[in-house]
């Protein structure tokens, strides 16, 4: 009797997890970029001089896409799924998987939240008042940085218990 679940093995599932982690944080930073890139190409069309000022808050959603990334080489290199080398078990491979979420579908939402944040202090930017423009946004990645590191942690933990079975 083949090791799988649902008709996929534990690589499968391994994989399908980077994918979404990689996947849902890329549409985020690219909704959430285009969002603040908005308003901020807005505020640069009547002044060229802000583009400094501006850039970084247009620029702050694409961390989400960066965090999705990471998480999906860590399954890559954790658990070796694309070396072939290892037929990893279907039960860790699903947990694999159910890992990455966290990662994925926070960074999704977190960054479209964070160009909206975004796209709402550049106002402050407008107004020639800079300085506090970046806290808003940054307040928005911190949930961003805490759904990475918990989908690390719980990497670490399968790649313990994949270890263990070998």
């Amino acid at each position: 009797m083949k090791d799988v679940i649902l008709g996929m093995s534990g690589t499968d599932w391994a994989l399908l997890g980077a994918g979404v982690a990689a996947i849902l944080g890329g549409i985020g930073s690219a909704i959430g970029i285009t969002i603040a890139s908005s308003t901020a190409s807005g505020i640069l069309s009547e002044d060229g001089s802000k583009f400094g000022k501006l850039l970084p808050l247009a620029a702050m959603p694409g961390t989400q896409g960066i965090y999705g990334f990471i998480a999906a080489v860590l399954v890559v290199i954790f658990f070796n799924v694309l070396g072939g080398k290892v037929d990893l078990p279907a039960a860790i491979g699903f947990k694999v998987f159910l890992a990455c979420l966290p990662v994925g579908f926070l960074c999704l939402v977190s960054a479209i939240y964070q160009g909206m944040t975004g796209a709402a202090a550049a106002g402050i930017v407008a107004a020639d008042q800079p300085a506090p423009a970046l806290i808003f946004p940054a307040l928005v990645e911190t949930y961003a940085v805490l759904s990475l590191i918990v989908t690390i942690l719980m990497l670490l933990g399968l790649q313990t218990a994949a270890q263990a079975l070998q």
